[in-house]
C-alpha cells in the first residue's frame, strides 16, 4: 500500500471516529441531562396533582438535583475521581439512569430529594468527562465543528423525553409510570453511548493537572460569574415552563406541545450559535444570547398567549444549550492542560445558580401566587450576564 493511501485512510478512520465520538457524546448527554435532568419539567404537574405539592417542594426537589450538580462539578475536578475518564462516565450514565426510573417507586420526599441529589452529581459527571473526551478527540481529528453535534445531545433527549411523556399522559399513564418509562429510556441510551464512546482515536496526553494562564484569569472570572447568572436565569423558567402554561387557562391545551417545542429549539441550537460566534467572537455570541433568553424569559409570563409561550420556549429553549457550549468552549480555550479542571470550575459556578433558582421561585411563587416576580429576577440576571460577557 502506497504511504498516500495509508494517509488517506488514516484520514477516512480518524473521520469516522470522530463522527462516533461525537455521536456518543450525543446520547450521553442526552440520557443524563435531557431526559435525567430535564424530564423533570414534564412530570412535575401531574406529579404536583397527585401528591399535593407546594411549589416551594417543587423548586426544593428541583434544587436538590441542582446541588448534587455543582458537588458533583467540584468533586470531577479533585484527585478523587482518578483513572480512565470512560470508566466514570459509564458509571455516571448508570447512576443517571437508575436514579431517574427510582423516582417513581417512592412517594417519599426525603427519598425524591435524595435520588435527585444522586442523579445530580451523576449529571454533572456526564457533561464534564464527556465534554472532555468529545472536544478533545474531535480537535486531535480536525473536526472541532462536531463539538456541535455532541452538545445537541441535551435538546434531542428533552424532546424525545417530552414526546413520551406526552403520549403516555394522553394514555392515561400515572406520574409514576413517567418516572420508569424516562429510567428504562436512559438506560438504552447509556448502553448506546457506551458502546459508540469506544471507537476513535485514543486521547492525547494530558497534563497532570490543568489551570489558567495568568493573563487568562480575568477573563475567567468574568466568564465564571455571567455563567453563574445564565444558570440562576435559565433554571427558572426551564424547570416551570410547563407548570406555568398548567397555571394560565388560556393556554393549558398547549401543554403537550410546549415541552417538545422546547427541546427541538434546543437540538439545533449549539450550531446556530456557532455560527454566530464565528462571525462576532465568543463574547458577542454570549451576550447576545444571553439577551435573546432575557426575551424569553419575560415573554414566558408577560405574554399569556399561544404566541407568546410558543416564542418563550423557542427563545428559551433555542439559547440555553447554546450558551453553555460557548462557554464551556470559552473555558476550555482559557486552560492548559487537562480541561477537566476549568470545565468543573464552570459547571460549580452554573450549577450554584441552579440551585438558587427554583428555590427562590417556588418560594416567591407560594407567597404571591405566580411565577411573574421569579421570572422578571431571570430576566435581569441575565441581562447582567450579557454585560459581563460583552466587556
Amino acid at each position: 500500500m502506497s504511504p498516500m493511501r495509508s494517509q488517506v485512510d488514516a484520514a477516512g478512520s480518524r473521520h469516522t471516529g470522530a463522527i462516533a465520538i461525537a455521536l456518543g457524546g450525543l446520547i450521553a448527554l442526552a440520557a443524563a441531562i435531557g431526559v435525567g435532568r430535564f424530564v423533570y419539567t414534564p412530570i412535575l404537574p401531574p406529579m404536583v396533582e397527585a401528591l399535593r405539592l407546594s411549589g416551594s417542594l417543587a423548586g426544593l426537589i428541583a434544587s436538590a438535583n441542582f446541588l448534587g450538580y455543582l458537588i458533583g462539578a467540584l468533586v470531577a475536578a479533585t484527585p478523587v475521581v482518578a483513572g480512565p475518564r470512560r470508566f466514570w462516565l459509564v458509571g455516571a450514565l448508570a447512576v443517571s439512569a437508575i436514579t431517574t426510573g427510582g423516582m417513581g417507586l417512592t412517594q417519599s420526599l426525603p427519598l425524591f430529594l435524595l435520588l435527585r441529589f444522586v442523579g445530580g452529581v451523576a449529571s454533572a459527571f456526564v457533561l464534564i468527562f464527556a465534554s472532555a473526551i468529545v472536544l478533545e478527540r474531535v480537535a486531535v481529528a480536525g473536526r472541532a465543528g462536531l463539538a456541535a453535534l455532541h452538545f445537541a445531545g441535551v435538546g434531542t433527549g428533552i424532546a424525545v423525553s417530552a414526546a413520551m411523556v406526552a403520549v403516555l399522559l394522553h394514555a392515561g399513564g400515572s406520574w409514576q409510570s413517567l418516572w420508569l418509562a424516562s429510567g428504562a429510556l436512559s438506560v438504552a441510551a447509556a448502553l448506546a453511548a457506551t458502546v459508540l464512546l469506544r471507537h476513535g482515536d485514543p486521547p492525547p496526553p494530558l497534563a497532570a493537572r490543568g489551570g489558567v494562564g495568568q493573563g487568562s484569569s480575568r477573563s475567567l472570572l468574568r466568564l465564571l460569574a455571567a455563567y453563574g447568572l445564565f444558570g440562576f436565569g435559565y433554571v427558572i423558567t426551564a424547570t416551570f415552563l410547563v407548570a406555568i402554561v398548567r397555571g394560565t387557562p388560556e393556554i393549558r391545551s398547549l401543554e403537550p406541545a410546549i415541552w417538545v417545542t422546547f427541546g427541538v429549539a434546543a437540538a439545533p441550537s449549539i450550531a446556530f450559535w456557532s455560527l454566530i460566534a464565528a462571525r462576532l467572537g465568543i463574547a458577542a455570541a454570549f451576550a447576545l444570547a444571553c439577551v435573546a433568553e432575557a426575551a424569553g424569559v419575560a415573554m414566558s409570563v408577560a405574554w399569556p398567549s399561544a404566541a407568546g409561550i410558543f416564542l418563550a420556549a423557542i427563545l428559551v429553549g433555542g439559547t440555553f444549550m447554546g450558551l453553555t457550549a460557548l462557554g464551556l468552549e470559552r473555558a476550555r480555550a482559557l486552560a492548559s492542560g487537562d480541561p477537566r479542571r476549568v470545565l468543573a470550575l464552570m459547571t460549580g459556578a452554573f450549577g450554584l445558580g441552579q440551585i438558587i433558582g427554583p428555590a427562590f421561585a417556588g418560594a416567591v411563587s407560594d407567597w404571591l401566587g405566580g411565577f411573574a416576580v421569579p421570572s422578571f429576577a431571570a430576566m435581569l440576571a441575565l441581562l447582567v450576564a450579557a454585560v459581563l460577557a460583552w466587556r
